[in-house]
């Protein structure tokens, strides 16, 4: 792998802007990464769940991709999502990753014909993998999106065998004894990406480095003050962080989840990423209204 350099600290899963319309709004990403990169951040994860991938053309995440890797400027790690159902469409943008210069691809497992075993799964990231060899290659595990609930740890040790470029896991489950038994799987052989923002203090702990998570987008600082609190050994303050990043999870699922409610608070901080593709149902005002008066009660949000 070309220049591989360990993934820490806070990973951003960007939204996806659009316009009035529904385009891809691409003039907004300029803005969008030095919003990331005035706010403390490693790196992004593009295309991704809150990216709303599966909205998404081809051609658009390439697009996508290519301006986050051209308005990035190097200041951070930009990891591409590459996941899909159509195991050629993925190792094309895995190829097209690794060509215009991004550090690393990511990629969820299949969802509609889900592997069975964790063979199937190892043989269907393998030529997505080798598309892109000279990059790390990180599976995104969210069984509570795709359905698919492997022991991951199975996977990163047989995995390696044909995929001399895995690097690790983007850990997006409450499992906490199966992530624990990933992390020290093979001497710590491999990267485990905490993926749940809620429960980030968690993932330290238990020996983590790096979270990706959605709410990093709009209230880094928290997050930034857990990791230092408990590199500080600080427990209670690192807790009290924790606590507040509970609170805004709590208002973004009543306003429809990380995607949709953290796309309006995106909005509302003046980063102007539009509204969700169909199916998820656009904003109304009065919901921006009762959105921004619960984002003010939790100190989230200035009045």
């Amino acid at each position: 792998m070309n220049n591989y350099k360990k993934l820490k600290g806070l990973i951003a899963a960007t939204f996806t802007p659009v316009d009035t319309n529904g385009d891809i709004n691409y003039s907004v990403i300029r803005k969008y990464a030095q919003h990331i990169k005035d706010s403390g951040i490693s790196g992004v994860f593009v295309c991704g769940t809150t990216g709303e991938f599966t909205s998404l053309t081809t051609a658009e995440r390439k697009l996508i991709l290519e301006e986050w890797i051209k308005s990035g400027e190097g200041d951070f790690q930009i990891i591409a999502h590459v996941g899909s159902n159509n195991q050629r469409e993925a190792m094309e943008l895995a190829r097209h990753a690794a060509v215009k210069g991004a550090d690393g691809i990511g990629c969820i497992a299949p969802s509609f014909f889900k592997p069975e075993k964790v063979k199937d799964l190892i043989d269907f990231f393998t030529p997505i993998a080798s598309s892109a060899p000279q990059l790390p290659f990180y599976y995104y595990n969210m069984p509570s999106m795709t359905g698919v609930n492997l022991s991951v740890a199975q996977f990163l040790h047989e995995g390696r065998k044909t995929i001399p470029n895995l690097a690790g896991v983007k850990f997006t489950h409450n499992n906490l004894m199966e992530m624990g038994d990933c992390i020290q799987l093979d001497n710590g052989a491999f990267e485990v990406l905490h993926g749940f923002d809620e429960t980030l203090i968690c993932g330290l702990a238990l020996g983590a480095v790096a979270g990706v998570g959605s709410t990093y987008n709009y209230i880094p600082g928290v997050y930034l003050n857990i990791m230092k609190a408990m590199r500080d050994g600080d427990i209670e303050k690192a807790r009290a962080y924790q606590i507040q990043s509970v609170e805004t999870v709590k208002v973004i699922i009543k306003y429809g989840g990380g995607v949709r409610g953290g796309k309006a608070i995106m909005n509302l901080i003046g980063m102007e990423c539009g509204e969700c593709r169909s199916p998820l149902a656009s904003f109304s005002k009065e919901e921006y209204v009762a959105l921004r008066s619960d984002l003010e009660q939790i100190g989230c949000l200035k009045k």
